[in-house]
């Protein structure tokens, strides 16, 4: 075995099992050198007992022991290992016990991925799989779709831009595990019908189903499929005709774990949910039009390592940030936003961010916050004007968007907090759970939105642009405009507090 010149090991911690993939990726391309994986039975404790077992983590332990001989085949150093874990290990009450004594044991940092990252790192794999048919496959609306263990994630995409990501606590361990008492297909079909059916109309109202002419299926469940009766697309990625897939799961329905094992020679673990899986693609694709299935040979263990080597790729990060700004458009939407006054909002506070680059310090990624905070302002108001800066708070802290993980929700859900009203106090406790360095972030992009939306007070839009002149104790806002400022400039005083107490300037508008 000869070792690569810069390979990287990524361990994925599971519902079924625990797998391990050793690639290089450089220039585009991803040369796969060493993959093993390991049964193991965390999702079964997990969706039924609600935290994992002693066993489950000492079998966990001996499976990681067991790849770190395997990687140092390779010459992998710890730098060059990173351990994630998914679904069941995010969904356990004792998720932090867990991670902190795998670190302990082996040395290696378990990286939890939410719900959400996940999504976006499947994006990146599946991306990657059909980076040379997107073209073809992505004109038209589409919907990427992973059956997990535990969870299932849901991306739509419009011309190949996300539009809406979702994750649902709804996977083959789940499935399996509340139709066992029905011990029958039919109950399996009962309660899928029962469960996903909500699910279905909510998505629908995002995106009409019946209009997606695309679905890439990225669990292990369509690859085992694929390799039964699917064609190659390219080295990456297989497809199956709509009838096959349709008629697949209709003649395996009614399998036995033993019978997937034996007739497609599944591993057993994978077995287990095998016919679940295809049961819970086939709901989805019932309800939309696609006439195939897209199906990448890639996982989120590619994607994370895709994510790594690309580093500061600067056209994925000004691609990210459009998906990301599209996907908190989508929530807005969804909750009746006032979509012209949030995006002149959203404008002005980016004009005012750039102008204080020097004083704020802040970069890209706070831009990004900043602007989705304004996005958002007001969507509170879906629920009640009076302290409507709480409801919304309330709504993007429990919400999903594209891109953004928990912790950059928990900051725009702050920002948004405090774009009125007063300004943070010791009973705040949502303020309080941030990292110090996150409440002065907050403070100074609170304090940012509150002027651009002082701007806009009577969601007129009378001032179109503004340009900023800093003076030693003032910042001049100049519009350009001949008509009378005074509403604007009340305001300005009432909501520019703030803002000058954070940076130490006046704000004046001419």
């Amino acid at each position: 075995m000869k070792p690569a010149a810069n390979p990287s090991a990524v361990i994925e911690i599971g519902s079924t099992g625990i797998r391990l993939l050793v690639a290089e990726y450089s220039e585009g391309e991803l040369r796969v050198l060493d993959q093993a994986g390991k049964a193991a039975a965390l999702g079964r404790d997990v969706f039924t007992s609600g935290a994992v077992s002693r066993e489950s983590f000492l079998e966990c332990l001996s499976v990681l022991q067991g790849f770190r001989e395997q990687m140092g085949a390779w010459g992998i150093g710890n730098d060059s290992i990173h351990v994630i874990a998914t679904s069941a290990v995010r969904a356990a009450r004792n998720r932090d016990i867990f991670t902190d004594r795998l670190r302990r044991e082996t040395g290696l940092p378990v990286t939890v991925i939410e719900g959400i990252e996940e999504n976006r790192l499947m994006y990146l794999a599946v991306r990657f799989a059909l980076k040379h048919e997107i073209p073809r496959f992505w004109r038209a609306a589409a919907m990427i779709l992973d059956v997990g263990g535990g969870s299932t994630e849901i991306m739509f995409l419009r011309r190949g831009k996300m539009a809406a990501a979702h994750s649902i606590r709804l996977g083959t361990i789940l499935v399996d595990e509340k139709s066992r008492r029905g011990a029958s297909a039919l109950s399996m079909d009962r309660y899928l019908n029962e469960n996903v059916r909500n699910t279905l109309d909510f998505l629908n109202d995002e995106m009409e189903l019946s209009h997606i002419s695309i679905l890439a299926a990225t669990g292990s469940d369509a690859r085992h499929a694929a390799r039964q009766i699917g064609r190659k697309l390219n080295e990456h990625c297989s497809i199956i005709d709509r009838e096959d897939f349709l008629s697949f799961v209709k003649k395996i329905k009614n399998d036995t774990v033993e019978d997937s094992v034996r007739k497609f020679h599944i591993p057993y673990a994978d077995a287990e949910g095998f016919v679940p899986g295809m049961l819970l693609y086939r709901t989805f694709l019932e309800r939309i039009a696609a006439g195939e299935v897209v199906v990448p040979d890639i996982s989120v263990r590619e994607g994370y390592l895709i994510d790594l080597a690309l580093g500061v790729d600067r056209g994925l990060q000004r691609d990210f940030a459009a998906q990301i700004i599209a996907s908190a458009v989508n929530l807005g939407r969804r909750f009746r936003f006032d979509e012209e006054h949030s995006r002149h909002v959203a404008d002005l506070s980016l004009t005012l961010f750039d102008a204080l680059l020097r004083e704020h310090g802040m970069e890209g990624r706070e831009r990004i916050l900043l602007e989705t905070a304004a996005l958002l302002h007001d969507i509170g108001m879906f629920i009640r004007g009076s302290g409507h800066q709480r409801h919304g708070q309330y709504i993007v802290s429990h919400s999903e968007i594209f891109g953004l993980r928990q912790e950059d929700l928990d900051i725009i859900g702050n920002v948004i907090r405090y774009h009125r009203a007063e300004p943070p106090n010791p009973a705040d406790i949502e303020y309080l759970a941030l990292q110090r360095e996150e409440q002065i972030m907050v403070l100074k992009l609170a304090g940012i939105l509150r002027v651009a939306d002082a701007l806009d007070r009577g969601h007129s839009h009378r001032i179109s642009a503004i340009s900023v002149e800093k003076k030693s104790e003032a910042l001049i806002l100049r519009t350009g405009e001949s008509f009378d400022l005074s509403l604007e400039q009340i305001g300005l005083g009432e909501k520019a507090g703030l803002f000058e107490d954070v940076f130490g300037y006046r704000v004046l508008l001419q």
